[in-house]
């Protein structure tokens, strides 16, 4: 069977994670959905949330994917509760916690999308590990990236108040895969000597053994495929190219 890498996030924040797959291994075929096309994954309830992903994975099966990553905070809060419909499915969430706490943060900051922060999944997974965490809700931030915004005035002044209570932490966790767009705009904004992690990496090291078949990528959104070339150059300099609008996520159809 021809296996195929799917990646799903509410937005362009998994276009950082697809290229650094891509980077290492130039030749999987990867399928990726984005769906801007609804409320952002942050805002939405839990059982709006899983009853959406769970379309989404339906979806992106009749596309062949038997491997999935969910590059997105909020939605891989809702991973415990999903169908996986016989695929594999790998998170942001483990990834984020297993390099955090490789690290050994002295003082642990975090900012994330509404949902990430409220969930706790974060606390609680910290907490296990003797990690004290100081969480800020940024749900501004993501919106702004994904419009292609990544300095202006006002995503600065949207910064300022958001990090300014964890400015002095060792780490700051950025619990939400649009932020390393604008991880130099962040720095501005805490100490000089404060890291950023960015669990990207970690997250693309779990897929390494995962036996993907060569093949085109294919780009799919329930949103605007112009914004989302726009914002994926601007946001990570990657051009993705063709992306198809699904017009009814139920029955698998897509336009180009």
């Amino acid at each position: 069977m021809h296996c195929k890498l799917g990646i799903i996030d509410w937005g362009i924040g998994g276009i950082g994670v697809y290229k650094l797959i891509k980077e290492h291994r130039p030749d999987v075929s990867i399928v990726y959905f984005s769906d801007t096309g609804v409320t952002p994954y942050g805002k939405m309830s839990r059982a709006e949330l899983v009853g959406r992903l769970n379309q989404v994975i339906g979806f992106l099966k009749t596309k062949g994917v038997t491997h999935l990553v969910i590059g997105c905070n909020a939605a891989s809060t809702a991973i415990p509760f999903l169908d996986p419909q016989g695929l594999r499915i790998e998170g942001v969430i483990d990834a984020a916690v297993t390099i955090t706490a490789r690290l050994k943060p002295k003082r642990l900051g975090l900012i994330g999308g509404r949902r990430t922060v409220l969930s706790g999944v974060y606390r609680r997974a910290f907490a296990e590990r003797g990690i004290d965490v100081e969480q800020r809700i940024a749900q501004p931030l993501s919106a702004l990236i994904e419009s292609g915004d990544t300095s202006s005035d006002k995503l600065r002044a949207e910064c300022a108040p958001i990090l300014s209570p964890i400015r002095n932490c060792s780490h700051i966790l950025l619990a939400c895969t649009h932020y390393p767009a604008i991880a130099s705009v962040i720095q501005e904004f805490v100490s000089a000597s404060t890291v950023l992690i960015d669990p990207a990496a970690e997250l693309v090291k779990r897929t390494t053994g995962w036996k993907i078949g060569p093949g085109d990528d294919e780009f799919y959104t329930s949103g605007d495929p112009s914004q989302m070339n726009h914002s994926a150059k601007l946001g990570f300099g990657c051009r993705i190219g063709k992306v198809r609008v699904v017009n009814s996520i139920s029955d698998g159809s897509a336009r180009s």
